[in-house]
């Protein structure tokens, strides 16, 4: 590894269309490309982490943390964080609400991390238990001959069995500058950049309807939910309101407000998506 490189890559474990409204909302310009089937890669276009605005700049492993777990809290898919500086090169692993998990390797490959850590690594990411599992741990061994650029090497190699392909180029030791040249010339490699909160709500929207629960919000299924809410709420706001019934009155009002803003919102998203 070249002591004297900095550079950082994001793998989000989700196709890029899946990946590209959540990478908005973190505020920073970054490169999307794809890194395999079931993987996409971000890589920052600027240095974060020598822009210290007054104070000292924060570490590149922090930066890069702060990143991958945001991108998991607002996702189902996990997201993978490498970085390496002068000193030392290492991973942090976010999934969900969890408590992210990573490992550090020194610059000459010295392992200062936790054994358990890989394993956690692992179950997270649904690795083999015993083929999987003995490769990394075998990255948490002294090794004379593997410097920490080769560490995360061998973490990439073990990750190509769940479909991870990092473009050429893109390799732990490189520098920022020369990682941003490397993505910018991929097929398929899209700039992200932030657009300002009202493309962030945009974003947002699209990134919920596009989901699981997208027929729900948006849709002719959302449209008939919304239909039912109104049709089952006047008679009971009626009825509620003849029996001097408080709660059944309120239940009444809150199906016809829910059922009427259902209808709004399809009306209001529909309405945006005309030219």
């Amino acid at each position: 590894m070249n002591a004297t490189s900095t550079g950082a890559l994001l793998l989000c474990r989700a196709d890029p269309e899946t990946v590209r409204p959540l990478a908005h909302l973190l505020r920073e310009q970054m490169l999307l490309a794809r890194a395999g089937e079931e993987w996409s890669v971000l890589v920052p276009e600027g240095k974060p982490w020598n822009e210290g605005a007054g104070q000292d700049p924060e570490p590149v492993d922090r930066v890069l943390g702060g990143w991958a777990t945001a991108l998991a809290v607002g996702s189902t898919w996990p997201v993978l964080a490498l970085w390496w500086d002068a000193d030392r090169a290492g991973f942090t692993l976010a999934a969900g609400f969890r408590r992210p998990v990573g490992y550090i390797w020194l610059t000459d490959g010295t392992p200062v991390g936790e054994d358990e850590a890989m394993r956690t690594f692992a179950v997270r990411l649904g690795l083999d238990p015993v083929l999987d599992v003995q490769a990394l741990e075998e990255l948490t061994r002294p090794d004379p001959e593997g410097d920490a650029g080769a560490r995360l090497r061998g973490l990439l190699a073990v990750l190509t069995r769940t479909g991870l392909t990092l473009p050429a180029g893109l390799s732990p030791g490189e520098s920022a500058d020369r990682l941003r040249s490397v993505a910018a010339v991929q097929r398929g490699a899209e700039r992200i950049e932030w657009a300002g909160w009202r493309d962030a709500v945009r974003v947002e929207l699209d990134a919920v309807e596009s989901g699981r629960i997208g027929p729900w919000v948006r849709g002719p299924r959302a449209r008939a939910v919304a239909a039912v809410q109104l049709a089952a709420g006047l008679p009971l706001l009626l009825w509620g309101a003849r029996r001097r019934s408080g709660g059944w009155a309120a239940a009444g009002a809150v199906l016809l407000a829910q059922g009427a803003l259902g209808l709004a919102y399809e009306r209001a998203r529909a309405g945006a998506d005309r030219p």
